[in-house]
């Protein structure tokens, strides 16, 4: 065999294996590896990387939020806004998770075949998934409201499975 060939077959191997890789990452929240042109905000963003963060995000999510007609959620608390993680809290919440019920079911059934534990970011948006499917059944009537409350059981039951698969603290934050 020559060096070529081997050459040519390591490359093959490794193209495999991170495009496998990258396949995995992207199961659960695939909008947040596709790179979108019109944002400046970072591929693949997320909120958690200290314990002011996760404050941060409490914050976030007690704010006063909207839901545009465009399933956009926007802060109104104009201090919050301003603050830089604002833009990737913007970036996750009208980029990365699902807003309609038939991409919500999906995320649940895969989160509840899901193996192992959830990497931090995948958390954080199931989490951010959740907080959006609450805020949608508490604005909804009648039978819509069934259906939101159905897909934040769902959600909830996968967290829960997650939570209890992991008997450590899941990663550093």
């Amino acid at each position: 065999m020559s060096w070529n060939a081997v050459f040519l077959l390591l490359l093959y191997h490794t193209a495999q294996t991170t495009m496998g890789r990258r396949w995995d990452r992207a199961v659960l929240f695939p909008a947040a590896h596709r790179p979108k042109r019109s944002t400046s905000t970072p591929l693949n963003p997320v909120l958690q990387s200290s314990l002011e963060d996760v404050e941060l995000l409490y914050e976030f999510l007690l704010a006063e939020l909207e839901i545009g007609p465009d399933l956009e959620l926007a802060l109104k608390d104009e201090e919050l806004l301003s603050l830089r993680k604002a833009a990737n809290f913007r970036a996750i919440c009208n980029g990365i998770i699902p807003k309609r019920i038939p991409d919500i079911r999906r995320l649940g059934a895969s989160l509840s075949s899901c193996p192992g534990v959830l990497r931090k970011e995948d958390f954080e948006r199931t989490v951010l998934t959740m907080a959006y499917v609450a805020y949608r059944a508490a604005l909804a009537h009648g039978h819509q409201k069934d259906v939101w409350a159905q897909a934040l059981l769902s959600l909830f039951q996968a967290l829960r499975h997650d939570l209890m698969r992991s008997s450590g603290p899941r990663g550093s934050l």
